[in-house]
């Protein structure tokens, strides 16, 4: 009872502080421009959560922006900026979105399979007790924090995503190994179930969140929040498909063959995860590659 009452107070809490104190727009802290803040226009969004005004002063502005509109930009160019929603299936076929979604698919079952069953697993497997296993499975969330900003903060240098993601998952898929074969040894376990956590949580984390966002800000789409968000929902959809399924694979797989078939199995989704990923890893290094030659060729 104390352990759902506590948490339902650390949440709400964490919903107060959330409601008060969250920023949703740059005006508020008295920012208006482009040019002032040095972000995109997704991340400006000065369109949304605008401050409440009178009807003429309203009506002003909208002729004030057609005005300016009109004399800036030829009428075909105000026609193609979308300003709605993209279809489902036209974010979709939106260059790399498939892609990460299949990798997500596969890794997020591998994330929340660990999330669910790692402490049944220690208890199962080692003859702790459940408390004990309990604590001890909270190293795998460590590492996953750790490695999210770590992993996030190369790609953010490098400016690429996917050579950090397919060299945390090749790691990952060694770790798996790893630790399908840890010793009865209860800090042994914890150090390697914080690396497993470390090279499965942080790129789980980076396609969730920055790589999501990354996709719904791609030229074509100029900008517009509402494809960010739906772009958003497709790749965490698609993950949580396949995190869904992997539940009831796993009990399967425990059930009839045991948990080195159920480590087996993780290990195949997770360079399932790196395959995916591949065609977007290449095409990276390729412009790499060629920003490279371009510099050498300007010095």
């Amino acid at each position: 009872m104390y352990a759902f009452l506590v948490t339902s107070v650390v949440q709400f809490a964490g919903g107060v502080v959330v409601f008060f104190g969250l920023l949703t727009s740059p005006k508020e802290v008295g920012l208006h421009l482009e040019s002032e803040t040095g972000l995109s226009p997704v991340e400006t969004d000065t369109d949304s959560h605008r401050p409440l005004m009178s009807d003429e002063e309203e009506e002003e502005e909208v002729k004030t922006y057609s005005r300016q509109c009109h004399s800036a930009q030829p009428l075909d160019e105000l026609v193609d900026e979308p300003s709605q929603a993209i279809g489902f299936f036209q974010a979709f076929c939106l260059p790399g979105v498939l892609l990460y979604s299949l990798a997500y698919a596969c890794l997020k079952l591998v994330n929340y399979s660990f999330f669910f069953w790692l402490p049944f697993y220690l208890s199962n497997n080692y003859g702790w007790k459940e408390a004990e296993a309990d604590r001890l499975s909270v190293w795998y969330d460590v590492g996953g924090i750790v490695g999210g900003t770590l992993q996030g903060l190369i790609s953010d240098f490098m400016g690429k995503r996917a050579p950090v993601l397919v060299f945390s998952l090749a790691m990952a898929m060694g770790a798996l190994v790893g630790y399908s074969r840890s010793p009865n040894d209860k800090l042994i376990n914890a150090v390697i179930l914080a690396t497993t956590g470390f090279f499965i949580g942080g790129p789980s984390n980076m396609i969730s969140s920055a790589i999501s966002a990354d996709l719904g800000r791609q030229d074509v789409l100029r900008g517009s929040q509402e494809a960010l968000a739906t772009v958003t929902g497709i790749v965490d959809g698609t993950g949580s498909i396949g995190a869904a399924v992997g539940q009831y694979l796993v009990s399967l797989i425990e059930s009839r063959l045991g948990w080195m078939s159920v480590f087996y199995f993780f290990i195949v989704m997770t360079g399932g995860s790196v395959v995916f990923i591949t065609p977007l890893l290449v095409r990276e290094l390729r412009d790499m590659w060629r920003d490279r030659q371009a510099l050498r060729h300007q010095l």
